[in-house]
């Protein structure tokens, strides 16, 4: 009897001791696979996603990069785990993925109903960076100048004596042209027409539009050849640059957010602007671009 108590003792001790090496094992073999860094099929989303593998890179993990996905398919991507992180905007997770109305919400605010409202689908978000890639409208400088214009209010008193080049779709959307008539009053420009988005900046620079939708982050806007208008009565809502993380893998790699939100608290709007001029307008390849920035500000 003795004999099958110290046994019994033994076995037990042996079990805990293996159970004590098996759960380590369980966990470093979680945080040594590789992080699946994604991007939307835009530049400053390759960009940036670029750069958080740097900085991931940097705290030791292994890193597999997934560029050019869709905007349609990211987010459900990155619920499935078929990526970890990618960068987006607080505006586009409010608006486009939880369908909630931005307007009028502050920076914190629309960070907050993001990071809440994406909670349900396994998903979790970081700090937010300052950089802010919203809706807004610009106009070539000499224009702008020409006319004393420096917000929508003032574009919308000229609006008669301005061709505005359109994507096809800014004068149909409600947040778009049809907000800004509603809120400003009735833009009445001279023209309307549509182009190629890719065309827009060229189109004014040909002198062929005064004004043209633009992201407030657009390349060109750093290029002084172009005015960004002050949205002066605030229709349009913050889009803070912000990673969306799979929260399974943000358990699994615990320095991944100390990582990201050191590299978002130095991605403001004008550093957004200059990266994408590198990009779009002198014509440096985005993975160069990433690197020169991560090693002058954050390693």
């Amino acid at each position: 009897m003795k004999m099958k108590k110290v046994i019994a003792l033994s076995l037990l001790s042996l079990a805990g001791l293996l159970a004590g090496t098996t759960i380590p094992s369980i966990a470093s073999a979680a945080s040594s696979r590789p992080i699946i860094v994604g991007s939307k099929n835009v530049s400053e989303s390759k960009t940036v996603s670029e750069i958080y593998a740097l900085a991931l890179e940097h705290e030791g993990y292994k890193v597999t990069r997934k560029p050019n996905i869709s905007n349609n398919v990211i987010f459900s991507a990155t619920q499935k785990g078929e990526v970890d992180v990618y960068p987006d905007y607080t505006g586009t997770i409010v608006e486009a993925y939880l369908k909630k109305k931005g307007t009028g919400k502050s920076a914190s605010q629309m960070a907050k109903l993001a990071h809440d409202g994406i909670q349900k689908d396994g998903l979790t978000t970081f700090k937010y960076a300052p950089g802010d890639n919203r809706q807004g409208v610009a106009m070539p400088t000499k224009d702008a100048k020409k006319y004393h214009i420096t917000n929508l209010s003032e574009l919308q008193k000229n609006a008669k004596k301005i061709n505005f080049a359109s994507q096809g779709e800014f004068e149909k959307r409600a947040d778009a042209l049809p907000e800004m008539n509603k809120v400003y009053g009735k833009f009445d420009f001279k023209s309307i027409k549509d182009y190629d988005v890719n065309l827009l900046y060229k189109i004014m620079e040909q002198g062929k539009a005064q004004a043209a939708p633009v992201s407030t982050t657009d390349g060109q806007l750093a290029t002084g050849k172009f005015t960004l208008l002050k949205d002066n009565k605030n229709i349009w809502p913050p889009y803070n640059l912000v990673p969306v993380v799979n929260k399974k893998a943000a358990k699994s790699h615990p320095k991944m957010e100390r990582a990201l939100n050191k590299v978002d608290a130095k991605l403001t709007t004008k550093q957004l602007t200059n990266l994408n001029k590198k990009v779009n307008v002198n014509g440096q390849n985005y993975k160069t671009v990433a690197k020169n920035w991560y090693n002058q500000n954050i390693k």
